[in-house]
C-alpha cells in the first residue's frame, strides 16, 4: 500500500513543485495570505476534499476534509503559508504548506482501503499570531487521532519540544509637562517603561534556566524638552512548560504594577499576540514518522535540538497527539528567517525535501490507520502526559 502512496507522489509532485513556486515568489504576510490559501484550498477541492473556509474567523484558513465513510482513525495534517516581512519564506512556509497539502491528498487514495478521514488545517499567522491557538479552543482538533506537520531546516531532526510564551504590551499613561520649565507637574510614562525594565532585568537572577524574557520600547515620547505622557513596552516571556511560565508572568506583571507606582502613571496590559503552548511530542507517533522518513532515503535524521523559540503547533499537541519535526535541506550551515533559506526551497534539494516530507508524513498516516497497537500505544502516550 505504501507503493501507492509513492505512485500517487508521482502523479502529484510537478504540481505541488508549481505551488511551492507560486507561494515563494508571491509570499504573503499572516492573515493576509489570500491568494495563498486559495491556491491551496482549490488544488484540495480539485482531488476531491470538501472544504470550509474562514473558520474560526481568520479570512484565510481552512478546513478540508475527506472521509472514507468507513470506521477508521481521523488523520490531521497542519498547512503554514504565511511569509516574512522583507524576506518572504524565509522559515520555508512554502513546503510546509505543499507537503501538508500533499500528505494529505496521498491519504486520501488509499482510504477506500484502510478507512478513516483526513483532515489538512489551513493554519494562517505562524509568524506572528497563529490560528493553531483559537482552533485548538474552539475543539477543531479534538476530533483527530493524530496532529502532523514537518518543518523545514538545514539538517533533520525528530521532533522535540518548545516554549511556551506569552507576548505582553505595557502601556503607560501619565500627564505632559515642560520638561525644564515645569517638570514637577508631569508624569513621565517613560521613566515607569524604564523601571519595568530595570525590575524584569533584577528578575532574572530568580527564574530557571528554560525562561527567556526580551523586549523592546514601542514608544517612548516625541520630544526631549517634553514630559512623555505615554510609553509603550512589549515584551516576549517564554519558559519550557505552561505551568512555569504563568508564575513568571505574574511576577513581570506586578513589576509592571510598581513600575507604575513609581511615576504615578496608570498601566494598561493586553497580550498584542496570541499565547503559544509548549510543544509537547508524541514519541510513539514520532518514532514511526522517523521510521517512515528513514525508509524512503533520509540517512541522517539527528536528536531533536534543544528549542528556545515558540509555535502554535504546541498548543495542537496538548489537545491531540502530535509531532513537528524537521526534515534538511542538506545544509547545515542554513538559518531560519533569511533571504538564502528561502531561496533554498526552490532547488533541487528543496524539491527533494518537499517529496520526502509529504511521502513520509502520509505513510506515517498510513500506519496510524491500520496498525492498531501503534494507535494504542500513541493514545495512551497521550493520555499519560495529559
Amino acid at each position: 500500500m505504501k507503493e501507492q502512496l509513492a505512485k500517487a507522489l508521482n502523479e502529484i509532485e510537478s504540481d505541488l513543485m508549481e505551488i511551492s513556486r507560486y507561494l515563494y515568489e508571491n509570499p504573503e504576510l499572516g492573515d493576509q495570505e489570500y491568494q495563498s490559501a486559495k491556491l491551496l484550498v482549490n488544488y484540495l477541492t480539485q482531488h476531491h476534499f470538501e472544504v470550509e473556509t474562514g473558520i474560526v474567523n481568520r479570512p484565510t484558513a481552512f478546513r478540508a476534509v475527506y472521509d472514507s465513510g468507513k470506521p477508521g482513525a481521523t488523520i490531521g495534517y497542519m498547512a503554514e503559508y504565511d511569509a516574512l516581512p522583507g524576506v518572504g519564506h524565509g522559515c520555508g512556509h512554502n513546503l510546509i504548506a505543499t507537503m501538508g497539502i500533499g500528505a494529505g491528498i496521498l491519504l486520501s487514495k488509499v482510504l477506500e482501503q484502510t478507512g478513516g478521514k483526513v483532515i489538512v488545517f489551513g493554519t494562517p499567522a505562524e509568524e506572528t499570531n497563529g490560528a493553531k491557538v483559537p482552533m485548538a479552543e474552539a475543539g477543531l482538533f479534538a476530533e483527530l487521532d493524530v496532529a502532523m506537520m514537518v518543518h523545514p531546516a538545514g539538517e533533520s531532526t525528530v521532533s522535540g519540544t518548545s516554549l511556551a510564551m506569552d507576548a505582553i504590551e505595557f502601556s503607560y499613561h501619565g500627564k505632559t509637562s515642560h520638561a525644564a520649565a515645569a517638570p514637577e507637574q508631569g508624569i513621565n510614562a517613560l521613566d515607569s517603561v524604564i523601571q519595568l525594565f530595570n525590575g524584569i532585568n533584577a528578575l532574572r537572577q530568580h527564574v530557571t534556566s528554560d525562561v527567556r524574557i526580551h523586549g523592546i520600547i514601542k514608544e517612548g515620547g516625541v520630544a526631549a524638552n517634553v514630559v512623555p505622557d505615554y510609553a509603550v513596552a512589549q515584551f516576549y516571556v517564554r519558559a519550557k512548560k505552561r505551568s512555569n511560565l504563568n508564575q513568571v508572568v505574574e511576577k513581570v506583571k506586578r513589576i509592571a504594577a510598581s513600575a507604575a507606582d513609581m511615576t504615578g502613571a496608570k498601566l494598561t496590559t493586553r497580550n498584542y499576540e496570541l499565547s503559544y503552548d509548549d510543544m509537547v511530542t508524541n514519541e510513539a507517533l514520532s518514532a514511526a514518522y522517523q521510521k517512515n522518513l528513514t525508509a524512503i532515503g533520509e540517512e541522517n535524521v539527528f536528536s531533536a535540538k534543544s528549542s528556545l523559540g515558540s509555535i502554535d503547533m504546541g498548543n495542537v499537541s496538548h489537545v491531540a497527539p502530535a509531532i513537528h519535526p524537521y526534515i534538511g535541506m542538506n545544509d547545515s550551515s542554513l538559518v531560519a528567517h533569511t533571504k538564502a533559506f528561502a531561496d533554498h526551497t526552490m532547488t533541487d534539494q528543496g524539491e527533494k525535501t518537499l517529496v520526502n516530507g509529504a511521502l513520509s508524513l502520509a505513510m506515517t498516516g498510513y500506519d496510524v490507520l491500520v496498525d492498531s497497537q501503534l494507535l494504542e500505544q500513541i493514545k495512551a502516550e497521550f493520555v499519560a502526559n495529559s
